[in-house]
C-alpha cells in the first residue's frame, strides 16, 4: 500500500474542510440575498413609524386626493383597509 509524504491522509481531509467552509459561505450568500429580497413582514412594518400613513392621511383631508386612491396608496404601503398600523 503506497503512502504519501502525509503519511496516507494525502489532503482528502484538508479538502473536506474546505468543502464544508465553501458550502456554508454559498447557504450564508443565499440566506442573505432571500432575506434583501422579501417583503418585511408585518411585525416590521408595525414597528416603523408611520410617517407614510400620517402624510397620506392629511392628503385625503385636505382633499387632494380621492377615496380610490387614498386606498390604493394605503394597500401600497402596506396599511390596508380597517386602521392604522401606528
Amino acid at each position: 500500500m503506497p503512502y504519501d509524504h502525509m503519511g496516507g491522509w494525502g489532503m482528502g481531509w484538508g479538502m473536506a474542510l474546505w468543502s464544508l467552509i465553501g458550502i456554508a459561505l454559498l447557504l450564508l450568500v443565499v440566506v442573505a440575498i432571500i432575506r434583501l429580497m422579501a417583503p418585511a413582514s408585518p411585525e416590521f412594518r408595525s414597528s416603523m413609524p408611520s410617517d407614510a400613513s400620517r402624510i397620506l392621511d392629511e392628503r385625503y383631508a385636505r382633499g387632494e386626493i380621492d377615496d380610490e386612491e387614498y386606498e390604493h396608496r394605503r394597500d401600497r404601503l402596506g396599511f390596508g383597509r380597517g386602521g392604522d398600523s401606528r
